[in-house]
């Protein structure tokens, strides 16, 4: 077996967790070697990662996508590349399941761009390809032996597909056109630099800042474990050593629950497992077991020598010491991350200075990377002229979050279309709807154009963007329900989001129970049903304070109302989470039309008075019935546990802001 000596190496993806490790080492033990880098600074992406190569005469980092063949054969052909190492791939199972065809974009796409560019410059003379284990599929649970490098690919997720077939492609390129490759199917990897999506780095930021460890199903999945610097030195032996044309595992024997993790962090952490431990909902598909025979990678000289104890702490004192290195992390330790595969990842530079860059570093790119920390979300919002669609425009203003406003109407789908070619939004939000000029009782003798909007437009945007996996977030109205015998007026128990539409008093709350059913078949949909929407602005004639201040009568029922000012920044926050599905978006609790006019009376105008009348007087003065409910927002108050209750919002973002 003979050894192999690369001159010039260009390592993909390099700016990632386990590629960091790999260029760190080779630029520090071989300075013959010239290591070229190439990242796009993805969201799990950090320059800091490359600190310790940064100032080595043999290190020069680029910035560029794997799927720009142009920039892929240049760097080939002018750095006279001989090696590549290509790690550059999306890795996490969770986002997969929600963002597949980026998966399928950077993991197939990306990897053939690659070898069609080694097959044309005809200059390599190792393509080493990093796959996982996660190829082979599920192990059964009683298996003594490992699956070993000429076992069957049977890929259980979107990720792992991706990653069997850029090896499909990789094993033809080598059988077609001769290209000297060899792959790698490694295990789980653990150690410092990691993003917090997965599951060490994550238990060890959430032990840190006090809360639960959340374990998906039962915590009985099992797996292998390698701690990072072991496998920088199995990548140094393949490089060196591997064959061309063969596969190598590189794996432990040694293997642990997932529960038995999370106890491991907890008592470093001198934490109660039993306190601490969560157990959350499984994801849609969660393989007991990767078991992995590493005996072909132990014949070329390598074996691991960090045990889990000693990688464990070492890790946990990584973290401990750099509790910022990614800024601002909340969506990822979430149970279930749903975190969008956009650029944006951390391009700070390597010294966190922002005008000097180190003479080894250079930056392609074929366009402006623009600000160093770019926004990874862009919305698209539409009801520009409604009150939600334009206060959802001064909030994005205010997050800096980059947004427009669609031109399309709801019911064309060629506008729609045109709108996402043109603005390439992350996120749609549709505020738009008739809700009646001035009340409900218009859409009564308008109900064409109210079917035409609330309905036929509300799904064909929904539609339109799951063809292009976009999320909606979709406000929706809770007016939809009524007072009964089962949900009675005073008695605390609110309708949930899984319950059906029983109020059909008016044509416009027909339409909204009509489109919230159907929308129900949609997965790329956020239903947020807003009710008798309140703001602190106490000019705007919507606002439900303004307009009962200025009734001559008004009814005094209990009511779940939406105080904009606190939920409005909750869904832009929900966006953000990927959350889908129905919510019932009010703060907790009732509060009847006196009580707000008695805080009225209180903070805005002492000499305020009003007169009420019955439901019955009321029915005389209006065409269609208004419904009057309680909704049950315990869902949404899980996932904020910081949303007040009707009332304390009541005062905080309205009447206290108003004091007169």
């Amino acid at each position: 077996m003979g050894s192999y000596t690369p001159k010039n190496i260009l390592i993909t993806g390099a700016a990632g967790f386990i590629a960091s490790h790999v260029a760190n080492k080779l630029v520090r033990s071989y300075p013959d070697y010239k290591i070229v880098v190439l990242d796009k600074l993805d969201y799990c992406s950090n320059l800091k990662n490359l600190i310790p190569s940064k100032s080595s005469p043999n290190f020069k980092f680029v910035k560029g996508d794997i799927g720009s063949a142009d920039l892929v054969n240049y760097l080939l052909i002018t750095e006279s590349i001989d090696t590549i190492m290509h790690f550059a791939a999306q890795t996490h199972v969770d986002n997969s399941f929600g963002n597949s065809f980026e998966f399928t974009k950077n993991n197939i796409y990306g990897t053939h761009v690659l070898l069609e560019a080694c097959k044309v410059t005809g200059q390599i003379r190792r393509f080493i390809h990093v796959s996982t284990d996660e190829v082979y599929g599920e192990t059964d649970e009683d298996a003594v032996v490992g699956n070993h490098e000429a076992s069957q690919l049977l890929p259980t997720n979107p990720y792992s597909a991706t990653k069997a077939g850029a090896e499909m492609l990789v094993m033809a390129y080598g059988r077609s056109y001769g290209l000297p490759v060899i792959t790698t199917r490694g295990n789980n990897v653990y150690g410092p630099n990691q993003f917090p999506e997965k599951l060490i780095p994550k238990f060890i930021l959430l032990a840190m800042q006090g809360k639960n460890l959340p374990i998906h199903g039962d915590g009985s999945n099992v797996r292998s474990y390698l701690y990072c610097e072991d496998v920088a030195e199995a990548f140094e032996v393949i490089l060196h050593k591997g064959e061309v044309g063969h596969v190598y595992n590189i794996g432990t024997k040694k293997e642990r629950r997932v529960v038995d993790v999370a106890k491991d962090i907890c008592t470093l952490f001198k934490k109660d497992p039993e306190a601490c431990i969560k157990f959350v909902e499984n994801r849609p598909f969660n393989d007991q077991r990767y078991f992995l025979d590493d005996q072909k990678l132990k014949i070329l000289g390598w074996s691991e020598r960090t045990t889990w104890e000693e990688g464990l702490k070492k890790t946990m004192d990584w973290y401990t010491q750099n509790p910022d290195w990614w800024g601002d992390v909340t969506g990822a330790l979430l149970p279930h991350p749903r975190m969008l595969m956009m650029p944006g990842g951390l391009e700070r530079h390597f010294e966190g200075s922002e005008d000097e860059k180190p003479a080894s570093v250079v930056v392609l790119s074929t366009k402006n990377t623009g600000a160093l920390q770019k926004s990874p979300f862009k919305f698209l919002l539409y009801g520009r002229t409604g009150w939600i669609g334009g206060l959802l425009g001064k909030l994005c203003e205010k997050k800096g979050i980059p947004y427009e406003y669609g031109k399309g109407r709801l019911e064309d789908r060629a506008s729609l279309i045109a709108d996402l070619q043109n603005v390439k939004p992350t996120h749609v939000f549709n505020a738009a709807g008739v809700t009646g000029r001035p009340n409900v009782d218009w859409c009564e003798s308008h109900k064409t154009e109210t079917i035409r909007t609330n309905v036929a437009g509300t799904l064909t945007l929904a539609d339109v963007c799951r063809e292009q996996g976009i999320l909606v977030i979709n406000y929706a109205t809770g007016c939809i329900f009524e007072y009964d015998a089962a949900h009675p007026e005073g008695s605390g128990i609110g309708y949930k989001e899984e319950d059906k539409p029983n109020f059909i008093g008016s044509f416009y709350s027909q339409t909204k129970a009509m489109v919230e059913e159907l929308l129900r078949e949609y997965d790329n949909v956020c239903t947020l049903r807003v009710r008798m929407p309140i703001s602190s602005d106490l000019n705007n004639p919507r606002n439900f304070i303004t307009k009962i201040s200025r009734y001559n009568k008004v009814v005094n029922i209990p009511n779940s109302m939406t105080i904009l000012d606190e939920l409005l920044p909750i869904s832009i926050e929900m966006a953000k989470r990927n959350l889908k599905g129905i919510w019932n978006f009010t703060n907790p609790g009732v509060v009847s039309h006196n009580e707000i006019l008695e805080m009225y009376r209180d903070y805005i105008d002492p000499n305020f008075k009003w007169t009420n009348f019955t439901l019955e007087e009321q029915a005389k003065v209006i065409v269609a019935p208004r419904s009057n409910n309680e909704m049950d927002a315990s869902k949404l108050k899980k996932e904020f546990p910081e949303l007040r209750s009707i009332k304390e919002s009541l005062i905080k973002y309205v009447f206290e802001p108003n004091k007169k």
